[in-house]
């Protein structure tokens, strides 16, 4: 079909289809070797000089599908699944990072990838310097330096809610000459298309909306094919010189709009190996088949949620961006307009202490490490997830010590507000 599937479509239908005979629902190809007749049909897949499997760390016929998928769901023209959202971002960075290399980032991110950034990258010789994804765009501009290499941010900030203002960071990031990478896992691509605005690769943590059920952790990197890495060859000479690995092949050069994929896998995931059981990538298709429902039923209990939690005399605040009143209100409509997605941030009254209490007394709703799945789930990231983060590093990173992350499910809103309501009495 030349015409261009919605998204509903692409939801169920792309990535994988079966010929004559051949399986409906994607197989899981549970294999870790694939058989040739010759030895030169095996070198030549070596070199790249031709497509095709042959040990699944580099690619598997059930991985390829689902990163097929979730390309055509954003737009772009090639991806590489891994084993977690934080492999995801490691690699998309490492790409065309290397020791002396640094680039700049959004200080308002998931503190798992403000500390792989921040300290583990460090280690390697990669520096980072994180600006609010709110400040002046000269203040954004003065973070850059010649050995910048990249620009990252996330669509909707984790956990403090933030909205990133995709066109201006994609203006920043051309006007120096680097990719703008941006982090898509909350709103998903039916919310959100970053390409539209002019990121240039996107990242997800899978292990949320897009598996849905809290059943499979993963990660993807997709390419949108737009950025020049020849027109900067100096900075990106990973992808725009000879790789001694393959034989002096210059990615660019053959593999033109999927250099970017074709890299990370061939070089990356070959070295560091941090791939997707085919079983996981199987369980995340199934996810993706519903994510256009389900995504609808999130947003909407979530505006139920904030809209019952603003009228609370106990609630100190709250932030979410369908809210009118709300910072990211205008930013919201004009990057996701059918909605942003599921998950609040609020605190009470009384602070860490009251919040503590609030969760503990929670029946419906759990306390997990966990966010963006059927069930609605909460938790307190000063505690939690970024307790690794000093006072100073929380408020740099937009979590305030009273912030409650409540991830909204699909179950009944009355079921959800009548919880929230018995715990905020006790």
């Amino acid at each position: 079909m030349t015409k261009q599937l919605k998204h509903e479509t692409i939801c169920v239908q792309a990535g994988w289809t079966p010929t004559k005979g051949e399986p409906r629902v994607l197989p899981i190809y549970q294999s870790t070797t694939f058989k040739y007749d010759t030895s030169e049909q095996m070198a030549k897949l070596f070199d790249l000089e031709e497509a095709g499997y042959f040990y699944t760390r580099l690619q598997n016929p059930t991985n390829d599908a689902v990163a097929a998928k979730i390309a055509a769901l954003e737009g772009g023209v090639a991806a590489m699944l891994t084993s977690s959202g934080q492999a995801a971002n490691f690699y998309a960075i490492f790409n065309i990072c290397q020791a002396g290399d640094h680039f700049v980032c959004s200080s308002a991110i998931y503190g798992g990838t403000f500390n792989l950034f921040g300290v583990t990258m460090k280690k390697l010789g990669i520096e980072v310097t994180f600006i609010s994804p709110d400040a002046p765009e000269e203040e954004i501009d003065a973070a850059f330096r010649p050995n910048t290499k990249a620009l990252f941010g996330e669509t909707i900030s984790n956990p403090s809610m933030e909205i990133l203002d995709i066109e201006k960071f994609a203006r920043i990031a051309h006007k120096h000459g680097v990719p703008l990478i941006v982090d898509n896992t909350f709103p998903t691509p039916i919310n959100c298309r970053p390409f539209e605005w002019g990121a240039d690769i996107v990242v997800h943590s899978t292990t949320k909306y897009m598996d849905g059920h809290a059943t499979a952790v993963g990660g993807a990197i997709v390419d949108s094919g737009n950025f020049d890495w020849e027109a900067y060859a100096d900075k990106f000479p990973g992808l725009t010189t000879p790789d001694e690995s393959y034989h002096g092949l210059t990615y660019t050069r053959a593999f033109g709009k999927g250099a970017y994929i074709t890299k990370a896998t061939a070089q990356l995931m070959r070295d560091l190996g941090s791939i997707p059981s085919p079983q996981n990538s199987f369980l995340l298709n199934l996810g993706l088949e519903t994510l256009h429902l389900r995504m609808v039923q999130h947003c909407k209990n979530a505006q139920q949620v904030a809209e019952y939690l603003e009228k609370q005399e106990k609630v100190a605040w709250v932030n979410f961006s369908g809210l009118p009143g709300n910072k990211y209100y205008d930013l919201a409509q004009k990057y996701m307009p059918k909605g942003t997605c599921g998950v609040i941030s609020f605190g009470l009254k009384g602070g860490r202490d009251v919040s503590i209490r609030f969760m503990d007394s929670l029946q419906l709703v759990a306390i997990v490490t966990h966010v963006a799945d059927a069930r609605t789930c909460v938790l307190h990231p000063a505690s939690h997830t970024h307790r690794q983060l000093s006072d100073e590093q929380l408020v740099e990173a937009g979590v305030r010590p009273d912030l409650i992350r409540l991830s909204v499910g699909i179950e009944n809103a009355e079921d959800i507000i009548a919880d929230i309501e018995q715990a905020l009495n006790a």
